[in-house]
Formats: C-alpha cells, structure tokens, sequence
C-alpha cells in the first residue's frame, strides 16, 4: 500500500508539472489582425519622428513582468529609435486606482516609456490585441511592422522571436516575420486559478512567486 500510495503521488506531482509546463509554454490565441495603418480614432499619440511601440497589459497578470522587463531592455537598447507606452486595461466603470500596482509602478520606471489607462479595453480593441504582453510596433507614418509577443514563453525572461524581429526592423527596417507568439493573460479577465506545485490549488500571483 505503501508503495501504490507513493507511486500515486509521484504521478500526480509528474502531471501537475506537465500540465504547468504546458500552460507556460503554450501562446494566447490571437484575437485578431493589428490595422495596417494607424487607427484614426485612436487616443493614443503617436510619433512621427521615430517608430511608436505599444505593449498592452493587465495589471493583475504577474506573467507580464517578464513582458516590461525585456521591454526595459529593448528600450535601453533603441530609445533613441521609438516611443514605447504601455496601456493598461481597466473596466469602463472602475475607480481611476484600479489598475495601480507593482506592474504598473514597474512600468512607470522604465526610462522612455509613457504609461496609460485603457478603459474598457478600447484601444486595445481598436489594435486587435486580446492578450496582456500583447505588443504592435508602428512606423513614422503610422504603417504596422509587428504585432506580437516579446517573451519567450508566459512568464519568463529572455531572448525570443518578438525581440529579436523588432531589433531587426529598428536597425535593418526588415524582419523575417512580422509577428511573434504571445503569452499572457487575456484582457478583460481576471487571471485564473489552476493547479500549480505538487497538486496543489494557487493563485496566478502565488504561482509566479
């Protein structure tokens, strides 16, 4: 009995770490195609000296840490070549608070980088983005050169597919591919609960930590 129970538990801790590895490795399903060209009724400024870099997030999604960290770093790299803001969504009847949070006080820090409230999503709805770490990369006349992620996989930091093709089209105007798998939580929900550790039932912030 001894050994059936153990062999119990060792396969549910096996199957807990598969499942975790799959949900971290496994990208957002794409909501839809970025506008080609800059949407006109968009409230965001964009730049028409240097390319304009959106990154969408939700400020409860801990996995999109890792989206501002390379952000941060892309930026130290190409400050002098785009304007970046991250847009944060929030419901259309929240208090102006509800976003505010370590993810949004990380954001503010980044040097270069504008933050901003996406009520009700619109904006990111107007740019076909669904899911947080969600990024759009525009040029000076406001034409669209990528539409993607910029991690590897959901939640961690690293080279990935998303930066290396934005790096290639801020230095040579030319990638590849123009898009990138996303991994992060949708926008517009709350993250979910799931089965992390051992089995054992945690929240996306606890998982994270």
């Amino acid at each position: 009995m001894i050994w059936i129970g153990a062999a119990a538990w060792l396969a549910a801790v096996a199957g807990g770490f598969a499942f975790l590895l799959r949900y971290k490795s496994t990208p957002a399903a794409q909501s839809g195609a970025a506008p080609a060209q800059w949407p006109a009724g968009s409230r965001v400024p964009r730049s028409d000296r240097r390319s304009t870099l959106l990154l969408f997030a939700h400020p409860r999604c801990i996995c999109t840490r890792a989206s501002l960290a390379e952000l941060a770093r892309m930026m130290a790299r190409f400050h002098d070549r785009v304007e970046a803001k991250v847009l944060f969504w929030m419901p259309a009847d929240a208090p102006p608070d509800w976003n505010s949070g370590d993810l949004w006080t990380s954001a503010g820090r980044i040097p270069g980088v504008a933050v901003l409230r996406d009520e009700g999503g619109r904006e990111a709805s107007r740019f076909g983005i669904a899911t947080s770490g969600g990024v759009v990369l525009y040029d000076q006349r406001g034409r669209l050169l990528f539409q993607g992620g910029i991690t590897q996989s959901r939640g961690h930091e690293g080279d990935s597919f998303g930066q290396e093709r934005i790096a290639s089209l801020l230095t040579t105007g030319a990638a590849d591919r123009a898009d990138a798998p996303v991994f992060g939580c949708a926008l517009g929900e709350e993250p979910p609960v799931r089965m992390a550790r051992a089995g054992k039932r945690t929240t996306h912030e606890e998982e994270e930590q």
